[in-house]
């Protein structure tokens, strides 16, 4: 689409615009936005920008389990897939696109700490329990395609703003305990050294031992800042240190979780993070003229450990020996068949390795220009990622509890070590423009390169080089009426690049069991995604309001495809065009001490090209197949989403109440939509709190207050060869947490 489409496009949508500086409470919208762009640097992205903002104070409020939990509860059009059945390792879902920290997913959201982009290099996914909540300072949901955040923005980014010593003085500590066996402890402390320097600390800590079977988790993050403040020069240094061991044991069989809501299937499925985090930030400020200077380095090793089920047996017509149930026997390296064992039969232990090395810079000037009274912004960004990949599947035995049981010998030719560079480069601008008192106009680009080169440490076979490449425009208009109602319309298109698991792992013949088996794969096309959005906003008599409508349409949609006997075997390929058409609303309101918010969004996710994926485990399959349709809807996406708080004050007292409603969903592997979906479900949560004395603060929460038993993930499986044949549902479901209760007491000593 060309520039003066664009135009086009927004100006009949838009009868008038204009520039408006104000902000909405409680995260209903920032209406005016210094938005992070790449690696730091700072843009004016104007009035047409649809944006949630939430403040320290609001996540000290909530007491959610990490931002991501946060946002699931606050921010209008936001959503939680638990596919893992972990607290910490949630699918954050926004407008239908997904946040992830488990490979497999079609990634769409990027996120960015002070302005370093954190989504992992080797698939574009989220470890949302890296980011420090005890540190944040602010955090922004930006919607749609805008290509000022660069790779992955192809539904929205999020934003995280870290505390510091000049706007944080003081002393804080936080205990809480509860059902799960839940202990959390976080400690801030900030304050000025001298009064041009200032320092900022933050640690927290959580252990739990899981409401499911043999489901513990662990959870310590850093964070240390430090800051200088000349007359026209500030510089900022951080690092952020975070180390995870949790235990997801993901999606169980439907008849087995109805004997008991906390059973498993196999285990163990283990994932440990190690995160370093170096962020250095400089600024120079002149009379017209902003130059920001950003370089970070960011180290993360993921290592995880996955018990299975396995399909290796004795072979039928030589019961001495061991066979795959479709590929025959298995044979050495030097050619001699594997003798039968027990010990070697029915559990795989998936081992894999990620160690992922990033560094990067960005250079960006910001200057005020006398026509049109607007800003004009431009700036470069660089950055590199190494990535080594080891993966390897040894053969074993399931206990009683069905735990893999090594058994010693490592499957021949299932290890992988691969290697991989990906290099980004882009270049942005951004264009702020006051057409007379009531016009504004944002025009923005940005032109983005992405090298990935594969070489493959055991062979040839992964060696690759693919190279992608795209310049990405947006335009947005917006009006102020005489009625103090704001108008805006945007324009904006956004790209991601395949990432090398994605490249590695695309051959439907041959699909690969994630995360531990890579192929040479036919190479993948690019997403490009385009949005238009549109819509009104205002604030009359003590409520601020909003109301708009969205259309985001993805070109050559990557889609991760089940296929093959195991509930995460299957391949990536573009399955052409999918489209996400919404309706949001929200409205927020205070009035004698009660304070209140509503947030609606309805969402139409859908294929928008017909096509056949395989469905081996599917109820429903014809000749092992399933069509998708033109109009079929995209699994886990739920169509409507409700969310309504209420927070009220009397003295020391406070009282919060929560309720989330969703409708339900199709399961993964139900790109037909032959199968019945999830059920909807809805949430009420509670929150209450006493201050006792000046610096003392106690409070409880209730999560699932009413004990609603429902699910947010599904997908198909086989279960027969490991429960028996009784057990012959392919539903695979993860359930939701019970009721818990938490209680905690806060200190805190501030100016």
């Amino acid at each position: 689409m060309t520039l003066l489409a664009m135009i086009v496009a927004i100006a009949a949508a838009t009868a008038a615009t204009a520039t408006t500086a104000q902000q909405v409470t409680e995260g209903l919208e920032t209406i005016v936005v210094t938005a992070v762009t790449p690696l730091g640097s700072a843009a004016d992205m104007g009035d047409a920008a649809n944006v949630q903002t939430a403040f320290a104070e609001d996540l000290a409020e909530q007491r959610a389990l990490g931002l991501a939990a946060f946002m699931n509860e606050r921010f209008g059009s936001v959503s939680v897939n638990e596919a893992q059945g972990n607290p910490l390792q949630p699918d954050v879902r926004f407008r239908g696109f997904v946040g992830s920290p488990l490979l497999g997913l079609p990634q769409g959201i990027s996120v960015y700490q002070d302005g370093v982009r954190v989504n992992e290099p080797f698939g574009d996914t989220v470890n949302w329990a890296l980011i420090p909540e005890s540190a944040i300072d602010s955090v922004q949901m930006i919607a749609g395609s805008n290509p000022l955040f660069g790779q992955n923005t192809l539904g929205g980014a999020v934003s995280v703003r870290t505390r510091n010593g000049f706007s944080y003085p003081g002393l804080a500590g936080e205990v809480s305990a509860g059902d799960f066996g839940r202990r959390r402890a976080q400690v801030e402390a900030g304050g000025r050294l001298r009064e041009d320097s200032a320092g900022f600390v933050s640690a927290e800590w959580l252990d739990e031992d899981g409401w499911r079977d043999y489901s513990p988790s662990k959870n310590v993050a850093m964070f240390a800042s430090g800051g200088w403040r000349g007359d026209h020069t500030t510089l900022d240094a951080s690092v952020t240190r975070g180390r995870t061991d949790l235990v997801g044991n993901g999606a169980a069989p439907r008849q087995l979780l109805r004997t008991r809501r906390g059973a498993i299937y196999t285990r163990p499925d283990r994932t440990r993070n190690d995160l370093t985090l170096f962020n250095l930030v400089g600024n120079r400020v002149g009379p017209r003229l902003r130059v920001t200077v950003n370089v970070f380095q960011r180290a993360s090793d993921i290592t995880t450990s996955n018990g299975d089920d396995s399909d290796f047996e004795a072979c039928d017509r030589a019961p001495s020996i061991l066979c795959e149930e479709e590929d025959g026997p298995i044979l050495l390296i030097a050619g001699v068949p594997v003798m039968a064992d027990e010990a070697l039969e029915g559990a795989t232990v998936n081992r894999t390795r990620t160690d992922q090395r990033t560094r990067g810079m960005a250079l960006q000037a910001t200057r005020r220009v006398s026509y049109l009274n607007g800003q004009v912004t431009a700036g470069v960004t660089l950055d590199k990622s190494d990535v080594g990949f080891r993966s390897g599947t040894e053969l074993g035995s399931l206990d009683a509890t069905r735990r893999a049981v090594s058994g010693g010998l490592f499957l021949p030719g299932a290890a992988t070590r691969l290697d991989a560079r990906v290099d980004n480069r882009a270049v942005f601008f951004a264009h702020t423009a006051a057409l007379g008192e009531t016009v504004s106009l944002d025009l923005a680009g940005r032109y983005h390169r992405t090298q990935v080169v594969l070489r493959d440490r055991l062979g040839s076979a992964l060696n690759g080089r693919h190279k992608f490449s795209r310049f990405n425009p947006s335009l947005g208009m917006s009006a102020r009426m005489s009625s103090g109602v704001t108008v805006f319309a945007s324009l904006a298109m956004s790209s991601r690049a395949p990432t090398p698991v994605e490249l590695t792992c695309a051959d439907e013949d041959d699909p690969c069991r994630l995360p531990n088996a890579f192929l040479a794969d036919p190479p993948l096309d690019q997403v490009v995604s385009t949005t238009f959005e549109a819509g009104l906003r205002g604030e009359s008599h003590g409520l601020a309001w909003r109301a708009g409508a969205f259309r985001t349409v993805n070109r050559d949609d990557l889609l991760f495809i089940s296929a093959g006997r195991f509930t995460n075997e299957g391949f990536f390929d573009n399955v052409g065009r999918t489209r996400r058409v919404g309706v949001e609303a929200g409205i927020v309101g205070e009035r004698h001490g009660v304070a209140w918010s509503a947030h609606y969004s309805w969402l139409d996710a859908t294929f928008r090209d017909a096509f056949s994926v395989p469905g081996l485990n599917h109820p429903f399959a014809g000749g092992g197949e399933i069509a998708v349709s033109s109009g079929d809807r995209l699994p886990l996406v739920p169509r409507h989403n409700l969310k309504a708080s209420v927070d009220w004050r009397r003295g020391r007292l406070h009282f919060g109440a929560d309720w989330r409603v969703e409708s339900g969903a199709h399961l993964r592997g139900d790109e037909g939509n032959a199968a019945s979906p999830l059920a909807g479900h809805g949430v009420v949560d509670l929150r209450a709190s006493l201050q006792v004395g000046r610096h003392v603060r106690v409070f409880l929460t209730i999560d699932n207050l009413l004990d609603a038993r429902y699910e947010t993930f599904g997908l198909f499986g086989d279960a027969s060869e490991v429960l028996g044949e009784r057990f012959d549902d392919p539903r695979f479901l993860t359930p939701s947490a019970p009721r818990a209760a938490f209680i905690g007491v806060r200190i805190a000593t501030r100016p």
